[in-house]
């Protein structure tokens, strides 16, 4: 086997922890970064790094990590959202703490590729409309961060680095109104948490109910949307998408989008990929709407039905493949990296092909293991962070392999 050596990272004192794939050496090169392993199938190979972030400071407890992104910066931002934040994690407050660590921390924070804290913010009680279920951060080149939630009230607020806000997209129901699914409505909006910036067209690309919504980033003006397959908003079933009852293979197709829709995301060739839980699907399209074509990753995967949990359901496990995915950061953009929250791993998938050729990472709770896995970005230097949530509440570095 060749020698294998891994990237070398600011503290090069730290002895590398549990590796979670094969250090498999080839004769061909990854194209991550120049000379990364690659395994038999060419899937780029990647080891943890156990130490990294550390703690956080001011006795800060880390909790869910329900969002996360990479700014142009390689800085790391990071949603720390603490719903289900427990009395043994955050209950060294008063004078004195009961306990040595921790306290609830600031939900919104920035770190540098060596873990250090450069902003941080946010939470319950910093504005009147801080989100109560936060799912999505996004840092843009021009200097602002956008957050977003999912509850009813939830919108996309928009703050600078510091925590300033400076817009409010607005577009919630009125206070207590819950929105029959209507597919056509575009004005009021519940679930608005899962969106991405075209940052060169200055929209914002919303997945909502069966939809892809695109507003003005500006004005929040509606602009357009689509659903499955590129049909027309007034085409989309209001109505349930069925279960269907699980055998081992892939889910029935559905012309439709089937919920959850969990991400959306642009590649370098301009191109839109929402990904469907429900369905282990992710369904590409040009940027008006016009499918392009369809990707499975973890095909057989149940994806909904009878046995399908979910936070709210400890009695069965979760259900679907396609939580939250990234490009690598290549010049060619060759892969997609995919957090599956079910099978508790990432799939690396290769982008123009849609073929899978590995993953990284299995259900547990060490470092380099996953317990659902949420979130995922990617820096310039190959190296993958992953968010869990539920009860794991961490995140997590994943280093390229070089090998000599």
């Amino acid at each position: 086997m060749t020698k294998q050596r891994i990237v070398a990272v600011s503290r090069t004192h730290r002895v590398l922890g549990m590796a979670v794939c094969a250090l498999a050496s080839a004769q061909t090169t990854a194209q991550v970064v120049s000379g990364q392993s690659v395994d038999a199938n060419g899937a780029p190979q990647y080891i943890v790094d156990p130490w990294w972030p550390g703690p956080l400071p001011n006795r800060w407890s880390m909790q869910q990590v329900t969002g996360l992104y990479v700014d142009h910066m390689d800085h790391i931002w990071f949603l720390n959202r603490g719903n289900l934040a427990q009395g043994d994690e955050i209950g060294g407050d008063g004078s004195p703490p009961r306990i040595l660590c921790c306290v609830r921390g600031p939900e919104v924070i920035e770190l540098d590729q060596d873990g250090n804290v450069h902003n941080a913010w946010g939470g319950p009680g910093y504005h009147p409309k801080w989100p109560r279920n936060l799912q999505t951060v996004i840092a843009d080149r021009e200097g602002y961060v956008w957050v977003g939630g999912m509850a009813p009230q939830d919108s996309i607020l928009k703050f600078t680095r510091d925590g300033e806000l400076v817009w409010d997209f607005d577009h919630r129901p009125p206070e207590g109104v819950t929105l029959e699914e209507d597919n056509t409505q575009t004005d009021m909006l519940m679930a608005k948490g899962r969106f991405q910036l075209d940052q060169d067209a200055r929209e914002i690309y919303m997945i909502n109910w069966k939809r892809v919504l695109v507003f003005d980033a500006d004005t929040g003006a509606f602009k357009r949307g689509w659903g499955g397959h590129g049909m027309a908003l007034d085409q989309i079933t209001n109505d349930p998408i069925p279960p269907y009852d699980w055998d081992g293979s892939a889910p029935p197709y559905v012309e439709n989008f089937v919920p959850d829709l969990h991400f959306i995301e642009f590649d370098k060739d301009g191109l839109v990929y929402v990904g469907e839980r429900g369905q282990n699907r992710i369904q590409v399209f040009e940027k008006d709407g016009t499918w392009v074509k369809d990707y499975h990753v973890a095909a057989h995967t149940p994806g909904r039905g009878p046995g399908c949990g979910g936070l709210r359901d400890t009695s069965a496990p979760p259900c679907g493949a396609m939580y939250k995915m990234v490009f690598s950061k290549d010049p060619d953009q060759k892969y997609m990296f995919v957090a599956d929250g079910t099978n508790n791993t990432v799939w690396i998938v290769e982008r123009t092909t849609g073929e899978t050729l590995g993953s990284f990472g299995r259900n547990g709770g060490y470092a380099g293991e996953l317990h659902w896995v949420n979130a995922i970005g990617i820096d310039t230097d190959g190296n993958v962070y992953t968010g869990e949530v539920e009860h794991a509440k961490r995140i997590q570095k994943f280093m390229p392999v070089i090998a000599d």
